[in-house]
Formats: structure tokens, C-alpha cells, sequence
């Protein structure tokens, strides 16, 4: 995880925890809170579902970058390898 995902993961913790702490603190009746509370919840949920969504297409864009590079590295040797059999 990079740094950005760590402080969009802990900016939506706090919130979600300031959310949960300033509806248990105030003065409504409880159904309401719970409705509010559950309601905030399920906000976070989704954040995090599309945060997690973000980077694992960051995982796979980089995963594909690699295997690329990998490939092209394999290539280059290949080729390298031929051109020396050719000369020996």
C-alpha cells in the first residue's frame, strides 16, 4: 500500500469514526442513531470498496508494466544469445 492509500484509509477512518462518535453523543432518540450510525457505516463501506477497487487496478496495471519489462528483458537476451552463437 502507498503512502497516498494509507492517508485516504486513515482520512476515512477518522471520519467514519467522528461520524459514529458525534451520533452516539447526540441527543436523538435511538432508532434515529442507529439509522444514522448504520447509514455511516455502509458510506465507509462503500469508500473503502472503492478504494480497494483503485488499487488493485493499480496492482494490475504495474503487475502487467513488469511482466512486460520482463518479457522485453527475455527478448533482448534472446536475441543477444543468437547473435553470439551466430559469431562463435
Amino acid at each position: 500500500m502507498n503512502d497516498n492509500t494509507k492517508v485516504v484509509v486513515a482520512l476515512l477512518a477518522g471520519l467514519a469514526a467522528g461520524a459514529v462518535l458525534g451520533i452516539l453523543f447526540a441527543p436523538e432518540k435511538g432508532e434515529e442513531t442507529r439509522d444514522k450510525l448504520s447509514e455511516s457505516l455502509k458510506n465507509l463501506g462503500d469508500s473503502i470498496k472503492e478504494t480497494a477497487a483503485s488499487e488493485i487496478d493499480n496492482l494490475v496495471s504495474l503487475k502487467d508494466k513488469v511482466v512486460e519489462s520482463i518479457k522485453t528483458k527475455i527478448n533482448g537476451a534472446e536475441e543477444e544469445y543468437q547473435d553470439d552463437l551466430e559469431h562463435a
